[in-house]
């Protein structure tokens, strides 16, 4: 009798693990439920491998603010790339320059990539790729309007 209470226990904790909600670029970008931390794994938790930035956490951090809760936020773990090059003088090939970021963007309208700049900011820091990336924002500039 012990042994089969010991079985169904142990059963139903694999149940548990089954069920656990993935999370993040594993996932399509989905996020946790109740704002729970996802892991670079791609799982919800509420542990420091879960939550903290340093163990490259993918979304509901702790210590990275709530977004649209204040005039801004901070974070220790991104990554900033800036690419300045005369685009014209390659024809907005956006492949060619290979500017990061800027490839995933290569197959646009040419007067959709003649305007936006191509700066990229991404984070948190972690594996490279454009979905561990973050999204890449897209700057038009003011002075030459491109």
């Amino acid at each position: 009798m012990a042994n089969k209470n010991l079985c169904i226990l142990f059963l139903l904790s694999l149940i548990g693990v089954a069920t656990a909600q993935n999370c993040g670029r594993q996932a399509g970008g989905a996020t946790c439920a109740g704002n729970i931390c996802c892991s670079q794994y791609g799982w919800c938790g509420t542990t420091d491998d879960h939550c903290l930035p340093s163990n490259n956490c993918q979304s509901n951090c702790r210590g990275t603010g709530n977004p649209g809760s204040g005039p801004g936020e901070s974070a220790t773990n991104v990554r900033a790339t800036y690419h300045i090059y005369n685009p014209a003088a390659n024809g907005w090939d956006l492949n060619r320059v290979s500017a990061y970021c800027a490839t995933w963007d290569a197959n646009k309208p040419l007067a959709w990539r003649q305007q936006y700049g191509w700066t990229a900011f991404c984070g948190p820091v972690g594996p490279r790729g454009q979905a561990s990336c973050g999204r890449c924002l897209r700057v038009r500039q003011k002075k030459s309007h491109s």
